[in-house]
């Protein structure tokens, strides 16, 4: 540990999604074990609100300092959409206009605290610029993997996919469609030189990247190339959200199930399914005799009941073998149980983690965003098995059911799967303590460096 009289204060400036704060709020207690730095930690009045009381009694054991970031005025968007976790769909272009027409505030919280460093978000390279127009030092930090952004970074660069140099990893045209049009719908501030190249070039030297060299090295190395940055893995970030008491109920239906033979459904805290996508689930789990534990989760101020989006007398019919939770589930402690064998998810790259952390196989059924690429990158090591959809992009039931076979009930394949996870957990967690170790050397490094600068110039 460097001596008391060295400190450096970083700012930590995540998106507004909880997907984004938690890895940022993880990296700096990391950080916090490893060198003398001070953290600040800045994000909306709503968003400090929820981390204090999901942290509840562990915030007194962590000296962060919460900064209030105070989003404009907007009619259609009061100060309870200022996150992601609840906004209306339809009101995220809005949150995100209103998040970049903070830049004068942030511009105000830099120069009140005089940071020694910032590490920012991929949303927001406008924050990196306002902070080097102080003199402040911006590193990026990616809660997305290398995976996705050497493959759309390539795109970028050579005008198309067809010689990405790693086949496995490929999109399809639905995907690339919707890619397109979401991305026209939210437009990202300062994103010069196209949004997979803009974000990066603002970034100190390094990229911080919420991965392992385990699971990803190749990959790194060429985003690496690619951005003309040294990509600093931090490890996965794992939250440890134990509470015996409160999952007792779960815990104990999971233990009357046999080792392997249950499945895990859940798909983020910000993604919600149509009714058609989820009685296609359904009927794919009634095609097959397996267990599973399944959460739903409906858009805030919807009033709607779970059996009004399942096949009539669905949950009569696998109420010995099904359990349904609506809202939050403990998603670490279920993947950690002995009886789950295998994850239907999203993946998203936080649920991709936590997966392959816990050495439990992928049943991947991507939506959106990088969520294809993260699926293709885990089915390409030999740990998942994707969902096939039809040529309009829908899923069915009967692939469903086939994916799960595959991943659960087929021994040969399933024993395969579950192998090969096991293996990338070991090296996820052997690589833990030095990505977290290197990360914090570069940053002091990057700090030092600055302070040299500024005390000789």
């Amino acid at each position: 540990m460097e001596s008391k009289q060295t400190s450096f204060r970083i700012l930590m400036f995540p998106w507004l999604a909880h997907g984004h704060i938690f890895p940022f709020l993880e990296l700096s207690k990391k950080l916090l074990s490893k060198k003398n730095f001070t953290i600040s930690f800045c994000t909306t009045p709503i968003n400090i609100d929820s981390i204090k009381n999901s942290l509840q009694k562990k915030l007194s054991d962590l000296s962060i300092e919460f900064v209030e970031l105070h989003l404009p005025s907007l009619p259609e968007l009061p100060p309870q959409y200022h996150t992601t976790k609840n906004v209306p769909p339809d009101l995220m272009p809005t949150l995100m206009q209103a998040f970049q027409m903070s830049s004068s505030s942030f511009s105000s919280i830099i120069s009140n605290l005089k940071p020694d460093l910032l590490i920012y978000d991929g949303f927001q390279p406008w924050a990196a610029r306002l902070a080097s127009s102080q003199g402040v030092p911006a590193v990026l930090f990616s809660i997305s993997g290398a995976t996705q952004f050497s493959f759309f970074h390539h795109i970028h660069t050579h005008g198309n996919a067809t010689n990405f140099p790693y086949p496995a990893i490929y999109s399809r045209d639905y995907e690339r469609k919707d890619l397109k049009a979401l991305g026209e719908s939210i437009k990202v501030k300062d994103a010069d030189e196209g949004f997979a190249f803009g974000i990066f070039k603002q970034s100190r030297d390094i990229v911080l990247v919420k991965t392992c060299k385990g699971i990803e090295e190749k990959y790194i190395d060429y985003l690496s190339i690619l951005c003309h940055r040294k990509i600093v893995p931090v490890g996965p970030l794992v939250t440890d959200t134990k509470n015996e008491e409160e999952n007792s109920e779960i815990k104990k239906w999971l233990s009357t199930k046999d080792q392997f033979s249950t499945v895990y459904i859940s798909f983020g805290s910000e993604n919600y399914l149509s009714k058609e996508q989820m009685e296609e689930i359904a009927v794919g789990l009634e095609l097959i005799n397996v267990n599973f534990i399944w959460v739903i989760r409906f858009p805030a101020g919807n009033e709607v009941r779970v059996d009004e989006f399942l096949p009539e007398g669905f949950l009569e019919r696998v109420k010995e073998r099904g359990k349904i939770l609506q809202g939050w589930a403990p998603q670490a402690e279920i993947l950690a149980h002995s009886s789950i064998g295998g994850f239907m998810s999203h993946c998203g790259w936080s649920s991709v983690i936590e997966t392959i952390y816990s050495g439990v196989p992928l049943i991947a059924m991507p939506l959106k965003l990088d969520q294809p690429i993260n699926a293709r990158m885990v089915v390409e090591a030999g740990a998942a098995v994707e969902v096939v959809r039809d040529d309009d992009g829908r899923f069915r039931a009967e692939e469903v059911a086939k994916a799960i076979k595959a991943a659960v009930l087929e021994k040969s394949s399933g024993e395969s799967l579950r192998t090969k996870a096991m293996e990338l957990s070991q090296k996820m967690k052997m690589e833990e303590e030095e990505a977290i170790n290197e990360a914090a050397d570069q940053l002091w490094q990057i700090c030092t460096k600055n302070h040299d600068i500024v005390q000789f110039s």
